[in-house]
C-alpha cells in the first residue's frame, strides 16, 4: 500500500468530510497528480473528468483506473482544461489541488471564469492552494509556482471573478510548518536541477515528483502514516484551521446567484 506524506493525508483527511456535507454527482478535477482526490471521489460515489498537461500523469492515472474508465465513471485527459472544449454536461464539482498557484494572473482568471461555465447553477468549485507567502521556499520555485495565498487574495479572487466564498480553511498547521525545514532540505538535494527547466515544464512534472520521506515514505511507515494515527493531528489542524500561517488553504466558492454560506 502507497503511504502518503503527512500533510496530504490531513489534507484528504479534511476533504473527505466536506464531501460528506455535498451530495455525490458528476465532477470535474484539475492536475489529479497520482490520483489520491480522485480515488476519493470514486469511492464517495462520483464521476466525473481528469485533466492534467502532463502525458504521463493522464498515462499513470488510466492504469490505476482502468476499471472505472472502463465503466465510465471517469475520463482522464492530457489537456489545458481552460483551453478545452467543456464537456457535454454541466458538473457538480470543480475541484483542484495545488493548481492554481502555477497559473498566471490572466490565466487564473480564465481558469475561474472556466469552471463556472461548467457548473451546474447549485455547483461548487473546491481549491486547495499554498498559503502564507512569507514561507516562500525552495519547493515554489522548483514546482513552477507563481504565488502563495492568503484568505485576503483568495477573497478578492473569487469576488472579482463573480463567485461567493463559501468557506475557507487553513489546513495542515502545525504539522507541515514543523517539518517545513526538513522539507526544503530535501526538495533542495532532490529537485534543484528542475530549476534549469521552463515554469511550464516544472508545472507538468510537480504532479509526479518522487523524493523519499517527502512525496513518498518506505511502506513499514504506514503504520504511524495513516488517517487512524493522524486523527488527533487532524482535530487540531481543524482547531487551527484561521491561522495564517497554514501553508495550505482550502476554499468552497460558487457562482454568486448561490449565496447561502456554510
Amino acid at each position: 500500500m502507497k503511504v502518503l506524506p503527512p500533510g496530504t493525508l490531513l489534507q484528504l483527511m479534511y476533504l473527505k468530510e466536506r464531501l460528506n456535507r455535498i451530495p455525490s454527482g458528476k465532477f470535474i478535477e484539475i492536475g489529479p497528480g497520482s490520483g489520491e482526490i480522485t480515488r476519493l471521489l470514486l469511492d464517495s460515489g462520483w464521476s466525473g473528468y481528469s485533466y492534467d498537461l502532463d502525458g504521463k500523469t493522464i498515462t499513470a492515472l488510466k492504469e490505476r483506473f482502468s476499471q472505472e474508465i472502463t465503466e465510465n465513471r471517469l475520463a482522464p485527459t492530457n489537456a489545458d482544461f481552460v483551453l478545452s472544449p467543456p464537456p457535454s454536461e454541466k458538473v457538480d464539482l470543480v475541484i483542484s489541488c495545488m493548481v492554481m498557484e502555477h497559473l498566471e494572473e490572466e490565466t487564473q482568471t480564465a481558469y475561474m471564469r472556466t469552471a463556472a461555465e461548467c457548473l451546474k447553477n447549485n455547483g461548487i468549485m473546491i481549491a486547495l492552494v499554498p498559503s502564507s507567502p512569507a514561507h516562500w521556499g525552495i519547493e515554489d520555485d522548483i514546482a513552477g509556482h507563481c504565488r502563495r495565498y492568503t484568505r485576503a487574495s483568495v477573497t478578492a479572487l473569487t469576488e472579482s471573478s463573480g463567485y461567493i466564498l463559501r468557506h475557507a480553511a487553513g489546513l495542515t498547521f502545525p504539522v507541515s510548518n514543523l517539518l517545513l525545514p526538513i522539507s526544503n532540505f530535501l526538495v533542495n538535494r532532490s529537485e534543484r536541477s528542475k530549476l534549469k527547466l521552463s515554469a511550464l515544464d516544472r508545472t507538468k512534472l510537480s504532479g509526479r515528483r518522487q523524493v523519499m520521506f517527502k512525496t513518498y515514505f518506505p511502506v513499514l511507515l504506514g503504520v504511524v502514516l495513516n488517517k487512524y494515527a493522524l486523527f488527533p493531528l487532524h482535530i487540531i489542524q481543524k482547531l487551527f484551521s484561521n491561522s495564517e500561517r497554514s501553508l495550505v488553504l482550502y476554499f468552497e466558492a460558487q457562482p454568486g446567484h448561490f449565496t447561502q454560506k456554510k
